[in-house]
């Protein structure tokens, strides 16, 4: 991992890392059309495929938050997915004709006392939105360095189970057009660790609350990710997941890789880099027309 693509993980988890600048240099290596836009105080960093200017709007958009909780290294939350999704870059910069984005977002982690209002993908899925972009197929990938079993979010699920209206049938409708399209694309790679499952809070909560369908893709380890899927039935676990507050008797059955998020245990030591691949791999073929 000292090499390669990855060889700046350690400086971007560094205490004090401008985090930004160093984003902004991998890109600037990969070579690829990429601009920062600040929206509502947030710098989001969109990608583009070469001639971008005469594709057409993207289809599928790919995303993964930059920031890191403070006094939180941040190594799997949400470094790894930053670097994974510079190594699909490097190899989707190899194909022609590319119709995708992908987006670097500031502000996913809040403050204590913020709300969803203040989460930077809220205030950029409305102006998604507003830029006509509402209806395109947003894969967020968060938490995605430890482990070798890919989970697909169900937490959409439980966050719109108490709404309604024709805008929330849409959304849902969407939403479950995305997992199924998450879980062909593992089946088409083959790829023999896969769940179904509520996760944690992510981009995918600002993004809902803006109306727009995102589908959050995490990793967890097989031994993890066989007592999630014993447990993600269970009453309350998964509103625990998304508040961030779980307490007993939830804590307890909260997988452990998750528990360490936004914590100073989120070291460079718990990464499974061996399984970085398959994670480019699933979000090149995300993007394949």
């Amino acid at each position: 991992m000292e090499n390669g693509p990855y060889g700046r993980l350690r400086e971007f988890i560094a205490p004090g890392a401008d985090r930004l600048g160093i984003l902004i240099s991998l890109l600037e290596e990969i070579r690829l059309p990429h601009r920062t836009a600040d929206i509502a105080g947030n710098r989001h960093v969109f990608v583009f495929p070469q001639g971008y200017e005469t594709a057409g709007p993207p289809k599928p958009v790919l995303v993964a938050h930059y920031d890191r909780a403070a006094g939180s290294p941040g190594a799997n939350d949400n470094s790894a997915a930053v670097f994974m999704l510079a190594e699909t870059l490097r190899k989707l910069r190899e194909k022609e004709n590319g119709n995708w984005l992908v987006i670097f977002t500031d502000k996913e982690e809040l403050s204590p006392g913020e709300g969803i209002r203040q989460q930077g993908s809220y205030t950029l899925a409305r102006s998604l939105r507003d830029a006509g972009l509402g209806k395109n197929r947003f894969y967020i990938f968060d938490a995605c360095g430890a482990g070798d079993t890919l989970i697909i979010s169900t937490t959409a699920d439980h966050l719109m189970k108490d709404e309604d209206g024709m805008g929330i049938a849409r959304t849902r409708q969407q939403v479950q057009w995305l997992r199924n399209h998450a879980l062909e694309t593992s089946r088409y790679l083959i790829m023999e660790k896969v769940l179904l499952a509520p996760t944690p809070f992510s981009d995918d909560v600002g993004f809902l609350r803006a109306g727009i369908a995102a589908q959050t893709l995490t990793v967890l380890p097989s031994p993890e990710a066989a007592r999630l899927a014993a447990l993600k039935h269970k009453n309350g676990f998964a509103e625990a997941l998304v508040s961030r507050e779980a307490a007993p008797p939830f804590r307890q059955f909260i997988p452990e890789t998750w528990r360490t998020l936004n914590t100073p245990a989120d070291s460079i030591s718990r990464l499974t880099p061996e399984n970085f691949i398959r994670v480019v791999r699933f979000a090149c073929e995300l993007c394949r027309e």
